[in-house]
């Protein structure tokens, strides 16, 4: 068959008198092809050969009704619940065929984002272990936030994906940012909530910045696919090559390399980043007059074992304060611990897990109010204790009871 081409060429040749045969041998086709061209009144179509029987054809329909109820159901269950028993991989290849047939379709709208109105978060997995104080290594988190409009990029590497960090990663960010997003979006991230509950702290979090935190449906990617897309630039534009000495090395080699992708153009805008930021800024809400509270809060009875605990570490504090309560605060650096406002404990945080981190001077101040309580109280024998009526008769003061008055 002579495609579309070919011939509207053969009908035009023909229409300007070029003979049948010099036409045939330009194209290199028969003459009877030419003839054949020439006297159609449609132009040629395609049809596909009907496909012959094959030994999966038996199986097809009920293969069909089952993805119709069950449209992700794994092709070794089709092929149980069907009774086949040839070829595993000529079955699979016909479910493959057949099961996008039965899928209903989800079409993905292209979204605009207008100036200042959401910025996309989102927690990226570097895959590189980072080194750690306690001689180990281990991947974590680096809290990821795009300007949806702008496209601009903010991250920091933190310790835990648990809420206190999440949080504390997050107004750092805005804060260093200078203006707060109007929305925040996130998936399903258990330390930001799950189905509609957000966790502990992030309501307070939201009102203190007067932003709305929006979390967004199962199988969504498209509503956070900007951020999502800037995860995968890091791992092929960032990541080649790197190697990292601490958490705090990593967030500086970050921090410069990020400054430099917001100056190249974004294909899908056509524009840099560093250009349309001032138009996102210019639109989102001022900082909070009073910082949120955020990071880590407790407030407990210090024990005989005079130490705190911060996610999985423990941090002494000063023994003096043993049996009264406390306050635990801790952000992404330090740990403190106050008693009536006063400070009883500092310590750097450490990234590690199971670590105790111990101030020398607790233990010598522990050791001195241990041998304080060992060492016997003084008190009075009660044998030494003279009776008043001596001091009374050395006095001569003898006879007042009689209820005479001593000349």
């Amino acid at each position: 068959m002579i495609t579309l081409e070919d011939w509207a060429l053969i009908r035009r040749l023909a229409a300007e008198g070029v003979p049948k045969t010099r036409i045939a041998e330009r194209l290199g086709i028969s003459r009877n092809t030419v003839t054949a061209a020439v006297n159609s009144t449609e132009p040629p179509k395609y049809e596909r050969t009907p496909v012959a029987a094959t030994s999966f054809t038996p199986f097809e329909r009920r293969v069909r009704e089952l993805l119709v109820e069950f449209p992700d159901m794994p092709a070794t269950v089709l092929a149980e619940r069907v009774g086949w028993e040839g070829s595993s991989s000529w079955f699979r290849e016909n479910v493959a065929r057949l099961r996008p047939e039965q899928r209903r379709p989800d079409p993905a709208d292209r979204l605009e984002w207008a100036p200042g109105d959401a910025a996309q978060c989102d927690l990226w997995f570097p895959p590189k272990k980072i080194p750690l104080e306690d001689g180990t290594a281990a991947l974590l988190p680096v809290l990821v936030i795009t300007a949806a409009h702008s496209r601009f990029i903010s991250g920091e590497m933190v310790p835990t994906r648990q809420t206190p960090d999440l949080l504390l990663g997050m107004w750092s960010l805005i804060d260093g940012f200078g203006r707060v997003p109007r929305r925040l979006l996130w998936d399903n991230e258990s330390g930001i909530g799950r189905r509609n509950r957000l966790a502990q702290g992030v309501g307070e979090f939201c009102g203190t910045l007067a932003t709305r935190m929006h979390q967004l449906k199962a199988n969504d990617p498209e509503s956070k696919g900007v951020v999502e897309r800037r995860n995968g630039f890091f791992e092929t534009s960032f990541m080649p090559g790197r190697e990292f000495d601490s958490p705090a090395d990593f967030n500086d080699q970050f921090s410069d390399w990020i400054d430099g992708a917001n100056q190249r153009v974004v294909r899908t805008i056509k524009a840099r980043p560093i250009d349309l930021v001032d138009a996102d800024r210019a639109a989102m809400l001022p900082l909070p007059p009073v910082s949120p509270r955020v990071g880590w809060f407790n407030q407990v009875r210090l024990g005989r074992d005079y130490y705190v605990r911060v996610d999985t570490n423990d941090y002494s504090v000063d023994p003096a304060a043993i049996g009264r309560q406390v306050t635990v605060t801790a952000d992404l650096d330090r740990v403190q611990v106050r008693l009536d406002g006063r400070l009883v404990a500092d310590h750097a945080r450490v990234w590690a897990r199971h670590m105790t981190v111990t101030d020398p001077a607790h233990v010598a101040i522990a050791q001195l109010l241990r041998e304080e309580f060992a060492r016997p109280r003084t008190r009075v024998d009660d044998a030494l204790v003279r009776d008043l009526a001596d001091y009374d008769r050395a006095f001569g003061i003898d006879g007042l009871d009689d209820g005479r008055e001593v000349a």
